[in-house]
């Protein structure tokens, strides 16, 4: 194995690091990652940092840093401990006009004579997306997110990568009467790359979430013709969230966990085979960030009808015809699914973003539920559903982690395309 060939990529765009993280888990190297969100930042530089400590034998450094970590604090008591090299691969900038050259600058210091064989990553997508455009209205064309796609390929232009997956919500395809996506392919095309893009569902390739996006990969046109779209085959998901992904993490009431704390957990690994098989249990025999948001009464009496007509009729709760009392929002014409139950017997449906600002999208489905019991899912489970591993720590407050969990791509999905990808080259 030592000389097999390390193939070297840079995140653009990079979130909390879930594609990042499947091609780690792939055997890729990561030169940079750039991101402007702060929290997101110091999400990255520590699992950075847990990236080096693991491969130098040294993890119970990270170990120690989670069990005495306190809130409100930053990564730097682990950051210090670990090379400045590992934490400077993650630059925190937003790309734009004014920061593309000094960003190329501090990339070409990382990689040193190293050549970039791949560029991954996926452009803020509010501006592509259903919700973001049913929420900004007219505002929407204007939104200078429509643009970022042009300087991820003043990336692919400035480093020549052998191929680039660039991946997105399904409105990218539509956006702007098609136009960006269009625009995309040109100009990838003028620089000597084919692209092509597919649908790619999470539940069919590891992950218990219905979530669709588009996956686009691009590869430089040779003389051999030997890349094209990787081969990811379609799998069967013989799992259920509540039985395969929770059940081995100890109960909770709203409001009850915090983030900096060391959690047992309730079940032996042998009898939590997806776990196992998924790598979500990660490297460490505890998990951190089981915390569950609070909720106030009236909430918690939804939740409650909510869980009953789902485990009873598998049926979901309609805002509208809830008792008068119980409705607070004067909004009864859309989004009358806001209160819906994580499916226990099957895949959980699609965690985005909006999870940061109130958990009634994504209430945990307590058995035999009473209104002291019912609440929305934790951080942990709901970055288990985003398939990262339990020894990832998100930096930043509650909120802060729930924002980039939902805005991440599914670790064990990214994992799959990086294995194929791997192949070809």
């Amino acid at each position: 194995m030592k000389n097999e060939r390390t193939y070297t990529f840079i995140d653009l765009f990079a979130g909390a690091g879930g594609l990042s993280e499947g091609f780690v888990r792939a055997g890729f190297t990561p030169i940079a990652h750039i991101e402007m969100n702060r929290d997101a930042c110091n999400t990255l530089k520590t699992r950075s940092a847990f990236h080096y400590l693991k491969n130098e034998g040294k993890l119970s450094v990270y170990e120690e840093y989670l069990k005495t970590k306190k809130e409100n604090t930053d990564g730097s008591a682990l950051w210090s401990q670990v090379p400045k090299s590992v934490i400077d691969s993650v630059i925190c900038a937003t790309i734009g006009e004014d920061t593309v050259n000094n960003i190329f600058s501090k990339v070409d210091a990382l990689r040193g004579p190293k050549c970039i064989d791949i560029i991954i990553g996926g452009p803020p997508c509010q501006a592509y997306s259903v919700a973001g455009r049913a929420r900004m209205g007219k505002d929407v064309e204007k939104d200078p997110r429509n643009e970022l796609y042009k300087y991820y390929v003043r990336f692919i232009e400035k480093y020549s990568p052998k191929m680039f997956v660039f991946e997105n919500v399904l409105g990218i395809i539509t956006a702007k009467r098609g136009e960006p996506f269009a625009d995309l392919k040109r100009l990838v095309n003028e620089l000597g790359y084919d692209m092509d893009c597919k649908v790619q569902i999470a539940s069919q390739h590891g992950v218990l979430q219905n979530r669709q996006r588009v996956i686009i990969v691009g590869w430089k046109r040779t003389k051999l013709g030997k890349y094209s779209y990787p081969d990811i085959p379609v799998e069967e998901m013989p799992y259920k969230v509540l039985p395969d992904l929770f059940a081995d993490l100890p109960d909770r009431k709203a409001g009850e966990g915090q983030l900096c704390e060391p959690i047992q957990y309730m079940k032996p690994l042998a009898e939590m085979p997806y776990l196992n098989e998924s790598g979500i249990r990660g490297t460490l025999n505890f998990t951190t960030q089981h915390v569950a948001r609070p909720t106030n009464d009236n909430d918690r009496k939804i939740y409650k009808m909510a869980v009953d007509m789902w485990l009873d009729k598998r049926q979901r709760l309609n805002y509208a015809k809830l008792p008068s009392e119980l409705q607070k929002h004067k909004n009864k014409e859309t989004f009358l699914n806001r209160f819906s139950v994580v499916d226990p017997d099957g895949c959980c449906h699609t965690v985005v973003a909006h999870i940061a600002m109130d958990g009634h999208y994504y209430i945990y489905p307590t058995k035999n539920p009473t209104v002291d019991t019912v609440r929305s899912i934790t951080v942990r489970e709901a970055a288990r559903l985003q398939s990262f591993p339990d020894d990832y720590y998100f930096e930043g407050s509650r909120t802060a982690t729930l924002k980039q969990i939902g805005n991440a791509v599914p670790v064990v999905l990214a994992q799959k395309i990086a294995k194929a990808i791997k192949k070809m080259l």
